[in-house]
């Protein structure tokens, strides 16, 4: 079993856990800056390049609001934790559909706890890995048609709203008390784009990029994470860290979400504190001891790296 202090200093280990409420506050309002930014370029300049640079990065932000509530439900974005729980629901969980109080303990006793065991909660999304090449093209298909997204959210909102058969009126107030935080959020967006006289940016700039790059690059974060790791039984190995360039952190990896070993081995450490935890591990000579990949690209290859059946070749 891992023990942090076998590892780094008790001052070391004090210093990765102060927590900074301001470098939270920024963080929290760089991904909404960047979020309305993006849509600000996209009205000023449109034209399809746009567009689509708009898609990539409010769907990355999108990801970066759920790093930044991964973080809240660790009691780890603000020292007081009702700040903490509200920036972790109200300001980046309920936009999205999601319920940080439902995911804190699944997540955190969970997932932590039985991390690449058959009682993880989460192994069913590494376990599949490696996969074909014409696998993952179906996948990213579906993920950026909105296939992934729909299955998932359509299936959310049934279930939300009770049992098929009970009273309508039963069955508004239980929908109501499940999704009353994302149907606030979602009408306050589209009340303060309306008032921009743009409201179409809602569904344009907000709905699509959840709905489909946001849909990838959840996917390719999860593969990043914990699939293909190389000893499910060790804490060094049952997790990844990637490194990740200026653009995969814009694009894929916001907030640090890339130092997914640290995470798990520092579960109390802060996100941005985590790349200096990378750096005294490697400089105490763990790094070969530690799950690192290079890059995504890197973790693409193996995440497609199991052989295509023979008829599946013959009839490419």
């Amino acid at each position: 079993m891992f023990q942090a202090r076998s590892v780094f200093t008790p001052e070391e280990l004090l210093m990765l856990k102060r927590k900074s409420d301001w470098r939270a506050a920024w963080m929290v309002f760089h991904a909404w800056a960047v979020i309305f930014g993006a849509m600000a370029l996209f009205v000023w300049w449109p034209n399809p390049l746009t567009f689509i640079a708009a898609t990539l990065i409010i769907g990355a932000r999108q990801l970066g609001l759920g790093v930044l509530s991964h973080d809240a439900a660790h009691g780890l974005l603000f020292t007081n934790m009702k700040l903490n729980d509200f920036a972790g629901t109200w300001l980046t969980d309920y936009p999205l559909m999601d319920d940080m109080y439902a995911y804190r303990p699944v997540h955190v006793a969970g997932h932590h706890r039985f991390t690449q065991q058959k009682n993880d909660p989460d192994i069913g999304l590494s376990a599949p890995f490696p996969i074909t090449r014409s696998s993952m093209r179906r996948k990213v298909i579906r993920d950026l048609t909105g296939q992934t997204t729909y299955k998932q959210r359509a299936g959310l909102l049934r279930r939300a709203f009770g049992r098929p058969g009970m009273p309508a009126s039963d069955r508004l107030r239980i929908g109501w008390k499940r999704l009353h935080g994302a149907i606030i959020t979602n009408a306050i967006i589209f009340a303060v784009l309306a008032a921009s006289g743009h409201w179409w940016l809602f569904f344009a700039l907000w709905v699509l990029p959840f709905m489909t790059f946001h849909e990838l690059i959840v996917r390719i974060r999860s593969i990043a994470e914990h699939s293909m790791t190389t000893d499910n039984d060790d804490p060094m190995r049952n997790s990844r860290t990637t490194h990740a360039n200026w653009l995969e952190r814009a694009i894929i990896a916001p907030y640090f979400v890339n130092y997914h070993l640290e995470h798990h081995l520092l579960m109390a450490v802060p996100c941005y504190n985590l790349p200096r935890a990378h750096e005294i591990m490697l400089a105490k000579g763990y790094g070969q001891r530690m799950e690192i990949q290079p890059g995504y690209i890197a973790i693409l290859a193996l995440a497609t790296s199991k052989p295509e059946l023979p008829q599946m070749q013959a009839a490419a």
